[in-house]
């Protein structure tokens, strides 16, 4: 008779904050033993973990550091939304190339030179002063709520782009959705998003020592989990506010072009994929290596 899985209570508390069933936990289960692995053959290490908007990108860095530091290793998590301009930053950026930069999320709407500062911290083992930024406000958080942190062991950084190279000029000819086709005609925004990722993004990139990649495996999925990430956001302020589902209907054509390149290109540069389902259940896992 087969044993019954059982949850370590760090596991139970975890799954009960966020919902989860054991299945989550008992299919990570070869994730960490991997990535435990992974750090005793050399320290520190950047583990990226990259998938569309509303994978559970946030959900699966939360667990692999709570893992980590159950065995006794210092570990913290960012996102690379953590980093995006300020709206003032974007307007700039937004009237010296394309008035699309206003709106946060494609390469060249993230503070790339703070965050190589940080990756060269945590390379240095210094201690780390880590960034966050308020989506409800759309603004960062002012520094004084910045979260500061000892050298780590292991940081987690987690992004829906992270990883993915830019893509060939030929393949930024057509427009791929109704937003391009209406306010990039000439394709001067996605070739100026294509020319941060090369030039800003690759060196962040390549300091990723292992990544991760969730593959939602279809575009269409996006916009549903969106709008559910949107609906458990917690907001506050008298000018906070949710996006309708005709708004995110339009926010995620921004995040369209190179979420379907990554589907595309990050199996086969990734150490781990997950394969999701649409529900967002791990369906296969391939690497550990």
């Amino acid at each position: 008779m087969r044993e019954s899985f059982v949850m370590a209570p760090w596991q139970r508390l975890f799954c009960e904050a966020h919902k989860l069933d054991a299945q989550y936990v008992q299919l990570l289960g070869p994730v960490s033993k991997w990535l435990a692995e992974q750090i005793r053959q050399g320290s520190p290490l950047c583990l990226g973990i990259s998938g569309s908007q509303g994978s559970g990108k946030s959900t699966l860095a939360g667990y692999l550091k709570a893992a980590l530091v159950q065995q006794g290793l210092r570990v913290d998590c960012v996102s690379l939304d953590d980093f995006y301009l300020s709206q003032a930053e974007r307007a700039k950026r937004a009237d010296d190339i394309h008035p699309l930069f206003q709106t946060r999320g494609v390469p060249g709407t993230h503070d790339t030179v703070l965050a190589a500062e940080v990756l060269a911290r945590f390379r240095a083992q210094q201690p780390l002063t880590l960034p966050r930024f308020d989506k409800s406000m759309d603004e960062p958080f002012s520094s004084a709520h910045w979260h500061h942190c000892d050298s780590l062991d292991v940081l987690i950084f987690e992004g829906w782009c992270l990883g993915i190279k830019e893509q060939p000029e030929q393949s930024l000819t057509c427009p791929i959705n109704q937003l391009e086709q209406e306010q990039d005609p000439d394709g001067r925004y996605r070739h100026s998003v294509n020319h941060f990722l090369k030039a800003d993004y690759q060196p962040l990139f390549s300091q990723l020592d292992k990544l991760l990649f969730l593959n939602a495996g279809d575009f269409s999925h996006v916009a549903r989990w969106r709008l559910e990430q949107e609906q458990k956001l917690r907001l506050s302020g008298s000018q906070s506010r949710r996006m309708s589902k005709h708004e995110i209907t339009h926010f995620v054509q921004f995040f369209q072009r190179l979420t379907q390149w990554g589907i595309k290109t990050l199996p086969g540069q990734c150490d781990v994929e997950l394969s999701l389902s649409a529900q967002r259940d791990i369906l296969t896992m391939t690497g550990l290596h």
